[in-house]
C-alpha cells in the first residue's frame, strides 16, 4: 500500500522540455488513469515514476520517501507493459515466478505465491503452457500475475490493452479494475482511450503537450472541463465547438440568439455535447443535415449550424432516418453550455 506524490515534475531531452511541471498526490489504493493522445507525455510521466526515465526537475515520492535517485528495483513498484514482455521459452509458472526466483525466494514459497495469483487470475489450467500457446488476454493475465506475486506498493500499467481486440479489451478492463479493487494496490494506468479512462479511473490526469490539462474524477472532467482540449478529448462523440459572441442582446451563435445565464462580453468559444441537444421545433438553433450515422441505440446526425461555418453533431435516441439537407431545430439547456477563451482555451465562468 502506498501514496505517490508528484511535485512539479519536469522532463527535458537536451534543450527540449517534454513534461512541463506535473503535480498531484495519489492516495493509498487509488486508481489513477493518465490519458491523452500519442506524444502527449503520458508514458514518459509513468516511466519517471517507474525509474526508467530520470527526472529533470521536481520530486517523486512513494510513501513519503523521495525516489528520484532510486533504481526501479528499489522503488517497490511493478509494471505491466503493452507487449506483455514474457519469456517465450518459459512456462506460465516460470514466467510468473521468475522475479521471485531472482530475489532468491524458496521454491516452496514461489509456488505458493504463483498458485495464489493463478487462482485469482483464472490461470490455474495454463501454468504449464508456454506464452505462444495462450491468447492475447491470457498473456496479459500472465503479465499481471508476474506483477501480483511480488505484492508491490504501486502498480504501473503502460497501455496494457492496446494489442487486444475491442471485445476483449472491454472484458479485460473490467477484470483489471475488479482485481485492483480486491487487492487495494495504488495504481497508475496509461491509455490513449478516453473510454478506458472514463470507465476505470477514480481520477484521471488529462495530458496534452506535456502538461496536465485537468486532474479530476471522470464526471468532473466530463461535466466541467477546465480547458477546451479536455472538453473535446473526453466524451464520445466529441464535444461540438462553435464560435460565439456575447453582445447586449445575449449570446449569438451563427444566425441564432441562444438563451444563457452566463454574463460575458466579447467573442467566446462555445462547447455543446451532442447528447445534450434537445429536439425542439421552436428551438433557437438550426442544423442542416449532411450525413446520418445510425449506431442502433442512437443515431448521430452530422451537419452545420445555419449561419456558422463550424461542423456540428447531434446525438438522438434510437433510429432516425436522416434526410440529406433536412433542417433540424433544437435547443440546449443553459447549464449544458460550456464557454472557453478563444485564445488560451481556458474555461470561462463558474
Amino acid at each position: 500500500m502506498a501514496t505517490v506524490t508528484l511535485s512539479d515534475i519536469k522532463k527535458r531531452f537536451g534543450q527540449t522540455q517534454v513534461i512541463h511541471g506535473v503535480s498531484t498526490e495519489i492516495v493509498d489504493g487509488e486508481f489513477i488513469v493518465i490519458v491523452g493522445p500519442s506524444g502527449c507525455g503520458k508514458s514518459t510521466l509513468l516511466r519517471m515514476v517507474a525509474g526508467l526515465e530520470s527526472v529533470s526537475e521536481g520530486e517523486i515520492s512513494i510513501n513519503g520517501k523521495r525516489v528520484n535517485e532510486l533504481e526501479p528495483m528499489d522503488r517497490d513498484i511493478a509494471m505491466v507493459f503493452q507487449n506483455y514482455a514474457l519469456y517465450p521459452h518459459m512456462s506460465v509458472r516460470q514466467n510468473m515466478g521468475y522475479g521471485l526466483k531472482i530475489a532468491k525466494m524458496s521454491k516452496t514459497e514461489i509456488d505458493q505465491k504463483v498458485d495464489a495469483a493463478a487462482k485469482l487470475l483464472q490461470l490455474e489450467d495454463y501454468l504449464n503452457r508456454r506464452p505462444r500457446d495462450l491468447s492475447g488476454g491470457q498473456r496479459q493475465r500472465v503479465a499481471m500475475g508476474r506483477a501480483i506475486v511480488r505484492k508491490p506498493a504501486v502498480f504501473l500499467f503502460d497501455e496494457p490493452l492496446s494489442n487486444l481486440d475491442a471485445k476483449l479489451r472491454v472484458q479485460m478492463r473490467l477484470e483489471i479494475r475488479d482485481l485492483q479493487n480486491r487487492l487495494g494496490i495504488t495504481s497508475l494506468y496509461v491509455t490513449h482511450d478516453q473510454v478506458e479512462a472514463m470507465t476505470m479511473a477514480d481520477r484521471m490526469i488529462v495530458m496534452h503537450a506535456g502538461r496536465a490539462e485537468q486532474i479530476g474524477t471522470p464526471l468532473e472532467v466530463y461535466e466541467r472541463p477546465q480547458t477546451l482540449f479536455a472538453a473535446q478529448f473526453i466524451g464520445s462523440p466529441s464535444m461540438n465547438v462553435l464560435d460565439g459572441e456575447f453582445t447586449v442582446d445575449g449570446l449569438t451563435i451563427g444566425d441564432a440568439k441562444v438563451p444563457t445565464h452566463m454574463k460575458i462580453s466579447g467573442k467566446v468559444t462555445v462547447g455543446i455535447r451532442p447528447e445534450h441537444i434537445i429536439a425542439d421545433p421552436d428551438g433557437p438553433l438550426s442544423m442542416s443535415v449532411q450525413m446520418g450515422e445510425p449506431l442502433g441505440a442512437t443515431t448521430l446526425l452530422h451537419g452545420r449550424i445555419l449561419g456558422s461555418k463550424d461542423p456540428f453533431t447531434i446525438s438522438v435516441a434510437g433510429v432516425h432516418h436522416a434526410v440529406i439537407g433536412e433542417v433540424v431545430r433544437f435547443g440546449v439547456a443553459p447549464s449544458n453550455l460550456h464557454f472557453f477563451d478563444p485564445e488560451s482555451g481556458a474555461r470561462l465562468g463558474e
